[in-house]
């Protein structure tokens, strides 16, 4: 790129800026923040720094958008928080929470009231309304009822090496913490899956999905293997 074309593009994103000023949209800075002239944004949302906005993204009125954002192809609610994540090719409703470090891949329905917390990703799913996805969770190839709780560590094992399949979660669902859903299987409405499970087969509506194996405790197993390695320590200290 050209010096000139350098300063070609500076002066659009400017003139880009100034217009949604005008219109009633709220910068505290424009440091780092780049918009494209096809995006659309509502009067009232604000942008925060660091904020990159691009092609037919659209932004609803009363939305937060960053810091520290990237959205390409979105089209974003009301009352929307998106705090340094980014989106791509996707809808995110009205009332959404999301962020930080969420990675919203295409395809994707984040629906109204959602909360995805950091280090989540989302692929090619709809989460429903009032869900909440608090942390540390892939939901791939998903459809994911209202007004479920996912637990930390949840993921969708969506690929058998050679294809994608997906997984269906009803309403009211709760994903125990570390669960796998082995697609396709199906959760069904208010069915719980026990923390550390790896779901193979559908769980009935209101029912517990366990699959894991048995604690077993063997007594004193430790203690040998903790007195060589003290003893161990001792002879190092010695030398």
């Amino acid at each position: 790129m050209t010096k000139q074309e350098l300063e070609q593009r500076r002066a659009a994103y400017a003139a880009t800026l100034e217009k949604h000023l005008a219109a009633g949209v709220e910068f505290y800075v424009t440091d780092g923040i780049l918009i494209d002239e096809s995006v659309e944004i509502a009067p009232g949302a604000v942008i925060l720094p660091g904020t990159i906005l691009r092609g037919a993204t659209k932004i609803g009125a009363n939305s937060v958008i960053g810091p520290n954002a990237l959205l390409e192809n979105v089209t974003v609610g009301e009352h929307v928080k998106f705090n340094a994540s980014q989106g791509y090719n996707s809808v995110i409703d009205d009332g959404a929470n999301i962020g930080p470090f969420v990675h919203i891949r295409p395809d994707s329905h984040i629906c109204k009231n959602v909360h995805i917390g950091d280090f989540v990703e989302v692929k090619n799913s709809t989460v429903g309304e009032g869900t909440s996805v608090s942390h540390l969770t892939y939901v791939g190839d998903s459809d994911v009822g209202k007004y479920c709780n996912f637990g930390c560590g949840v993921v969708t094992v969506n690929y058998d090496g050679a294809a994608k399949h997906r997984n269906t979660i009803g309403d009211y669902a709760f994903i125990g913490c570390n669960t796998n859903l082995v697609a396709p299987v199906t959760v069904g409405d208010g069915a719980y899956t026990a923390a550390g499970s790896t779901i193979t087969e559908d769980v009935p509506a209101g029912a517990l999905g366990i699959a894991r194996a048995r604690q077993q405790n063997k007594p004193g197993w430790a203690r040998a293997k903790l007195e060589k390695f003290i003893e161990k320590q001792k002879k190092k200290q010695e030398k």
